[in-house]
């Protein structure tokens, strides 16, 4: 019996030349609810945070307006820990700041929104406004497109099997 490997799809992310943003877009089979609820729901949140080579642990999670996020990755014995605050969480929209705290003066601006396409495919939409076109660029070389890619790959698989 052989297995078969879906190809999902890959993020369309992109540095802008004026304004030190990354824009990230994907296709999901799912509506904008269950992508919401991916992306705020703690025990979801956490099965699909990329890449797939660490694990995360939610250390405060409190989505609404005002709230606050922490979380930490681990691989081997290393830890990295992000935290942020919730400015708006709406139906189809998330305002946050997101903060590495090894850098932690390299505070972004993140807004995501997730527009319904009409066929049961929502359309992810990401933005990350950085500091400095320094800081956007060092994002951008760390290979951060692993763990977009394989963390979005993930949430199909959630949507796929109904977990989300």
């Amino acid at each position: 019996m052989s297995t078969v490997q879906t190809r999902y799809p890959e993020a369309v992310i992109e540095a802008d030349k004026e304004v030190p943003i990354i824009r990230i877009t994907r296709d999901f089979r799912g509506t904008p609810a269950q992508l919401m609820k991916a992306h705020t729901d703690p025990e979801l949140y956490v099965r699909w945070v990329g890449p797939d080579s660490i694990s995360t642990r939610i250390v405060d999670w409190d989505v609404r307006d005002g709230g606050s996020w922490r979380y930490v990755s681990s691989r081997g014995g290393d830890e990295f820990a992000f935290r942020g605050c919730f400015h708006t969480v709406s139906d189809d929209t998330i305002v946050q700041t997101f903060t590495w705290e090894a850098l932690p003066d390299q505070v972004a601006l993140e807004k995501l929104w997730f527009e319904d396409l009409g066929d049961g495919t929502t359309r992810l939409h990401a933005q990350s406004l950085c500091d400095s076109f320094a800081d956007r660029d060092q994002w951008l070389a760390s290979g951060m497109e692993v763990g977009v890619n394989e963390g979005y790959a993930a949430i199909d698989r959630l949507l796929e099997s109904g977990e989300v």
